[in-house]
């Protein structure tokens, strides 16, 4: 076992709920890590975690408005 290896239990928290099916979970001692980061919970706070490898997130495509008037100028600077 290495030094980091060892160290694990008194650096690192066990993980919660959300990070079940990651991939970067290690267990010792009966216990299961992230061995990317020291504190899951607060990955999980604000949304998904940035370092699930079994989640996704989710993309917002929004609709962006334009002024018919512009358009068309637009469209006839094209056709030149």
């Amino acid at each position: 076992m290495s030094e980091a290896a060892a160290a694990m239990p008194a650096m690192f928290k066990p993980i919660i709920d959300k990070c079940e099916g990651c991939e970067r979970i290690v267990e010792q001692d009966g216990v299961r890590y992230c061995r990317t980061y020291a504190n899951p919970e607060a990955k999980w706070r604000l949304g998904i975690c940035n370092f699930a490898t079994h989640q996704k997130p989710e993309i917002v495509v929004a609709k962006v408005r334009i002024n018919p008037l512009k358009a068309s100028k637009r469209a006839s600077k094209r056709k030149r």
